[in-house]
């Protein structure tokens, strides 16, 4: 599969970029796939804590083995439906929301990106990671997800998408897995 950017600027927030799955999943398996140690290493990382502390330590290791762990803050946690962290150094703050409706999950994970040239990067990013969790879920090869197709290929998309005045982009979804 081509990879295609799906990030779309939110309606509310413009400097939120969100990005939208659907999977032919109840919401339970989905949230599973997103919060669970074992189900988050097969597509993006892992972590390690006690998440009622408010704090866990979260390494991508799909970034290979020079990944180091990193603080999250769990800021909203209502399990099946919404989780919000804080993630890293960089205090990127992610929200993904959850919801079913006949049998098939919608995911939107959305993140702050007012820069174009970070937006260049980290929208192809969650492209990526987000292709994985949807191969992750369908049983496929996450390793078939091929990083190189997704940057610097998307990138142009989403510096457009936060350029000064732009303001809106296409829908993209991608259909149910």
């Amino acid at each position: 599969m081509k990879p295609v950017a799906t990030g779309r600027r939110d309606r509310h927030d413009p400097s939120r970029v969100v990005f939208t799955r659907t999977f032919r999943s109840p919401v339970v398996e989905v949230w599973a796939a997103v919060t669970e140690p074992e189900a988050l290493s097969r597509w993006i990382g892992t972590w390690e804590g006690d998440p009622a502390s408010g704090e866990v330590s979260f390494t991508m290791t799909a970034e290979g083995d020079a990944a180091a762990p990193e603080p999250c803050r769990i800021d909203a946690c209502d399990p099946p439906t919404l989780l919000q962290v804080t993630l890293g150094e960089q205090g990127w703050t992610l929200r993904l929301e959850l919801s079913e409706a006949a049998g098939v999950t919608r995911l939107d994970l959305s993140q702050q990106l007012a820069d174009p040239e970070l937006a260049a990067s980290v929208g192809p990013g969650w492209d990526y990671y987000l292709d994985r969790l949807v191969a992750a879920a369908g049983g496929d090869d996450v390793a078939a997800v091929d990083w190189d197709g997704y940057y610097p290929a998307l990138g142009d998309h989403y510096r457009r998408l936060l350029a000064p005045g732009d303001g809106q982009s296409s829908e993209a979804e991608r259909p149910p897995t």
